[in-house]
């Protein structure tokens, strides 16, 4: 008989206690590689990814990949992506796959195919995903992500300004739309120890969240660290007693420090420590 996978909550738990409570974006923006000194084609993406990969693969907990950086190129960038994957995942670091997928029935069911069936090349440990045609619409990927050990984290409280008017709605019942939406993964991850694996994207610029119930026993992934404004010492604030759930997500404030791999391990370590400090 085989047995079930370990869950992505468990794994990302130890992970963050093991290597740092730090999520770090591989985001091969035009601009970035330009700063690297590499060309915007598919031989730079690769050169860019592949120093990163190497560069922090065995020493930061989860790498997040934004999928859409890869996509611009077509097929060859899927395949630089599809190496990285692999490549981070054989040197234990764990991967958040950036996508944002949302749909319904069979077209949803296949997006949760590409990013969490292990026979897949795209395989991840966790996917973002989008609730707005309804929480249920992303119920192919709850089950995928059940089957195979993988997470989700679900847009919850994100950080773009625009994101308010749908996140922040109140519906009949009186609770906002991102109340409900968080109330949902408290229920998906009922009873699980020592975290859930269904995580919401909360972004860490957003000051008191002291309204929302963010105790949903599982992660909580915080972009807006760096280059958007925030900073660790704000995640207390923000993320009150959730806040040793939080995995902050930083991209620019390690990459800007490459290609040089000790300057980038150095960064991250940074960052890693920072965050440390600020949720103990």
């Amino acid at each position: 008989m085989t047995a079930s996978p370990e869950p992505f909550g468990a794994r990302l738990r130890r992970a963050m206690d093991e290597r740092g409570p730090l999520c770090v974006g591989i985001d091969p923006h035009a601009s970035l590689l330009a700063d690297w000194g590499l060309n915007d084609d598919v031989a730079g993406l690769a050169r860019f990814t592949r120093t990163v990969v190497e560069a922090l693969g065995e020493h930061v907990a989860v790498f997040k990949p934004q999928s859409a950086f890869f996509e611009r190129f077509g097929s060859r960038g899927i395949a630089v992506l599809e190496t990285a994957v692999e490549e981070a995942r054989d040197r234990g670091a764990l991967i958040l796959m950036d996508a944002k997928r949302g749909d319904i029935g069979s077209t949803m069911s296949a997006y949760a195919e590409a990013f969490l069936h292990p026979g897949s090349p795209l395989f991840s440990d966790a996917l973002t995903v989008s609730p707005y045609l309804g929480y249920g619409s992303l119920q192919p990927a709850v089950e995928l992500a059940r089957q195979s050990g993988a997470g989700l984290f679900v847009l919850g409280l994100t950080s773009n300004p625009e994101g308010a008017e749908v996140q922040r709605a109140v519906r009949e019942d009186g609770r906002s739309v991102a109340a409900t939406m968080l109330g949902h993964l408290a229920a998906e991850n009922a009873g699980a120890e020592p975290l859930g694996s269904f995580g919401a994207v909360v972004g860490a610029t957003l000051g008191d969240l002291s309204a929302f119930d963010l105790a949903i026993n599982g992660p909580l992934l915080a972009p807006g660290i760096g280059a958007q404004g925030a900073t660790p010492a704000d995640l207390p604030t923000v993320f009150g007693k959730a806040v040793r759930n939080v995995v902050p997500s930083v991209s620019r404030g390690v990459l800007k420090h490459g290609p040089d791999t000790g300057a980038l391990r150095a960064a991250a370590a940074r960052c890693a420590d920072e965050v440390r400090a600020a949720v103990a």
